[in-house]
Formats: C-alpha cells, structure tokens, sequence
C-alpha cells in the first residue's frame, strides 16, 4: 500500500504560478539551535517577488534574536520584524506565538514554519502555486529529518524518513488530507479567522494535527504539498564524548515518548492502527514462537519492508541518510515498536524543561513544581 500511495502522491503534476502574492512568514523562536543562522537564512534567501518574515520570542533577551539581527543587517532588503509575546496564557507557548504574529501580519498569505526548518530558494513560488488551487485552502509541506553526528539523531531520521511520511502518504491514499504536520503550514488568514483564531488550539500540544483536522470537518480542502522542507534534528552539545552520548540517548528517548504519547491521545484510532507499521516486530515475534514455516514470513516481510522504505526515503524524499545506513531499518523499527507501545501508557511528558500532563483529548496542562 505504502508504493502505492508514493506512486499516487508522485504522480500529481506541480502547478504553474499565476500570481506571486505577497507572503508573511511566521517565525515562532526559543533560544539557539544547531545552524539557527543557516536555517532562518534560507528564507530571507527566497526568490520572490513581496514577502515579509515576523519573528516572535518570549522575552527580548532571547539568544535567537541576536541571529535575526545579524540576518537583518545581511539583507537589509528584506522586510523583517520582531515581537516579544512575553508568558503565554495557555500551555503551548508556540500557538501563543504565532497567534501574535498572525495578527502582526501584513498580508494575508501566511507561510508558518518552525526554526529547525531549512528551505531552497524556490519554497515560495510553489506552495503559492499550490495554494492557487480553488480545491485547496491548507497546506502542510512534506520534511526530510536530516540528523546531526549522532548515533541516536540518524536512527530517529531513519525512522522519520522511512516510517513517519509512509503513513501520510497512506492516510492521504486511503482517506485524503485530515491533518497538518507542523515544521511548513501554509494557509490564509482568514481561515484561521473562520476557524475562530488560532489562539483556541492554545492548549493541544499536537496543534498542527489538530488544525488540519479542524479545518477538514469544517468542509476547508487541505493537501499535502509538493514541496519537501528539511527538519534538522538537534543535538545536545555537552562536552565530553561519553556525557555527550548519554544526554543524546536520554534526549532522544523523552522526545519519542513525547511524540508516542501526544500521538494516542490526538487520534487515538490511528495510534492504534501504527501497529501495523511496525511488521518486523511482528514477524519476530513469531519466529520464536512459531519456528517451524516463519523464516520464509521473515524474509518476505524485511522485503517489503525495504522496498516500502526506499519508495519513501528514496522516491519522495531523496534521502541519503536512509539510503546509506539501510542496515539500521530493522534497529529502528524494533525501537519505534517499543515506543509505539510504552506510548499506551503514562500521561506525563516533558517538553522545554516543564513538565506536562496529557489530557484524553489531546490537551495538555502544566504541572506546578
């Protein structure tokens, strides 16, 4: 199924621009990550004709602005501003953000993307394009995780790359676009308007998903876009090559179970149906129960799996990561199987150095220490 939905979503021709709309960019930021510069760079670098980018950061002592400023003085041509939100009111302190910056916009075309995103000079002109179609109001843009010199940063690249778009595509096959992924949503300001303002998904910690959602029963066609973004993965930066190791395994395991948890508790049903994304586990599991007839099943399964994996990482994404290191596939589908199911258990997360409690309806509240 999973080629299947690569070959349809492959097979939909990019659109021609008719019009370059002006476009405001939204920039939610929180404090300095690995090529921060480099990736907010790649937006004031668009080719294209009227945009403008809005920053917003909680308290203007904020590490990432001294990164703006520099990239202001660089392209002084560039329309660009700053906001300071302060505390937000409700626990996402991103939709609080950019709640803020929707109503600083100029224009109305909105291109709302995360400070981990890095982008070609072309992202504009086809999403615009894309946004065109009458049959389309909300867009979500497609990422390829590209990981930092971590052991534990490739394995969760791999896992996104191979595993994470293969279900998008497939919901996307079997049900059509009910969902946003957060790193590039493109959209107009007035169906947040419609909506209700973005504030009222305030206390979701999937807000991404739940906007598309939202937008979808209420009759708005959402897609997923053409253009692939990249999602750089950050990486503790702890001297000391051991100290180091350990805080990426750590960092890496909170932020799985993190996304495992907020998952079951937005869509439930497509939690559970994740099992089915996982067949190794599965055929393992068997093998030693069942020995006798299962290795001919092994084998057959770790095709299809590798077959479905390069259709994704390879076809779609262009991914060499995954291409390279095919032989950490099996690892990362055992670890995600894990994930998946210590994912059923537990309400508590932690996120940003807080600590969270998840509510059944995809809501979330922060725990007093």
């Amino acid at each position: 199924m999973t080629v299947v939905a690569v070959y349809r979503y492959l097979k939909c021709r990019s659109r021609l621009l008719r019009r370059e709309d002006a476009v405001s960019i939204l920039k939610p930021l929180s404090g300095l990550e690995k090529d921060l510069e480099t990736n907010l760079r790649s937006f004031f670098q668009q080719d294209y004709r009227e945009f403008e980018i809005v920053f917003a950061a909680r308290h203007s002592d904020d590490p990432a602005l001294g990164v703006v400023h520099r990239l202001r003085k660089e392209f002084p041509s560039v329309q660009c501003r700053v906001l300071t939100t302060g505390n937000p009111p409700y626990p996402n302190a991103k939709v609080y953000s950019l709640d803020k910056m929707i109503k600083a916009s100029r224009y109305d075309l909105l291109v709302m993307s995360d400070s981990d995103i890095r982008v070609g000079q072309n992202l504009l002109k086809t999403v615009v394009a894309e946004l065109q179609d009458e049959k389309v109001d909300l867009l979500t843009c497609p990422y390829r995780a590209v990981p930092s010199h971590s052991f534990w940063s490739r394995l969760e690249a791999i896992g996104l790359n191979t595993e994470f778009l293969a279900g998008l595509l497939v919901a996307r096959l079997v049900e059509g676009v009910r969902f946003a992924v957060g790193p590039t949503i493109v959209l107009r300001k007035k169906l947040i308007e419609d909506l209700g303002g973005f504030s009222r998904f305030g206390s979701y910690l999937a807000e991404d998903f739940v906007l598309g959602q939202v937008a979808s029963e209420r009759g708005y066609g959402v897609e997923l876009s053409h253009y692939r973004v990249d999602h750089y993965i950050a990486s503790r930066t702890t001297n000391g090559s051991v100290a180091r190791c350990c805080g990426e395994w750590v960092d890496n395991m909170k932020h799985r179970l993190r996304w495992a948890r907020s998952t079951r508790c937005s869509r439930r049903w497509g939690y559970l149906g994740q099992a089915f994304t996982y067949p190794l586990p599965w055929v393992l599991v068997a093998v030693v129960m069942l020995p006798w007839g299962t290795m001919e099943l092994l084998g057959f399964t770790a095709l299809l799996r590798a077959v479905a994996a390069w259709a994704v990482a390879g076809a779609v994404l262009h991914d060499s990561v995954s291409r390279w290191n095919f032989w950490l596939v099996p690892l990362q589908d055992m670890m995600g199987w894990i994930f998946w199911f210590f994912g059923f258990f537990g309400n508590r997360i932690e996120w940003r150095d807080r600590t969270y409690r998840l509510l059944a309806d995809g809501r979330f509240e922060l725990i007093e220490k």
